[in-house]
């Protein structure tokens, strides 16, 4: 069982710190000191939201893993509210010892005992491998729903179909009502269409 807190504004550059600490954060994150304006006035409105809770881990007096989890109200699902995990680090010192997968299980039983309907949890798809909390999150009795990818206004299309719904035509192939050649055996070909009057 992990001890899991709400950070404080002490806690800032050992968090900031974890967001630096993979391949990605190091090249957007600035954990150096003292921290830059943004950092402190984003802890301040989220430590002001009740619907937000940022928390960390500590072992042995230091910040090894963090979790923002925030509650979002939403209408879907007869209007059930959803709980939305972000940010989740885990100290390279102790990745692979299944903290990580630790803390993603206490984020879902907070959003269980809050009677949310839904968790789900986010991450940026251009990493180079696939983090390990993917993994922690797909938990038995739990299978994935959906994967959000940033840039994706509309689902691809089918294979075969036109952007509006009708099949594409393929060299060869018949394109349905119109088309040319003889008539199926047994059917009779289409009658012409009326000459316009006048």
């Amino acid at each position: 069982m992990i001890a899991v807190r709400d950070a404080e504004e002490r806690d800032l550059p050992a968090i900031v710190a974890l967001y630096a600490d993979d391949e990605l954060g190091a090249t957007r994150e600035d954990p150096g000191e003292p921290l830059a304006a943004g950092y402190l006035r984003a802890f301040a409105a989220i430590s002001a939201d009740p619907r937000t809770r940022l928390v960390v881990v500590e072992s042995e007096g230091a910040v090894v893993a963090t979790v923002q989890l925030t509650f979002l109200p939403h209408l879907v699902r007869r209007g059930g509210e959803r709980a939305q995990l972000e940010a989740v680090r885990v100290a390279s010192s102790h990745r692979g010892s299944g903290l990580g997968r630790e803390l993603v299980g206490w984020a879902v039983e907070q959003a269980r005992a809050r009677g949310c309907v839904l968790v789900q949890l986010t991450t940026d798809v251009t990493r180079a491998r696939r983090p390990p909390v993917l993994r922690v999150a797909r938990l038995p009795g739990r299978p994935r729903r959906h994967e959000a990818r940033p840039g994706l206004s509309s689902p691809p299309r089918r294979r075969g179909v036109s952007s509006a719904g009708r099949a594409s035509r393929r060299p060869g192939a018949a394109a349905g009502r119109g088309r040319s050649g003889p008539a199926p055996p047994g059917r009779a070909p289409p009658a012409p269409a009326p000459a316009p009057s006048g």
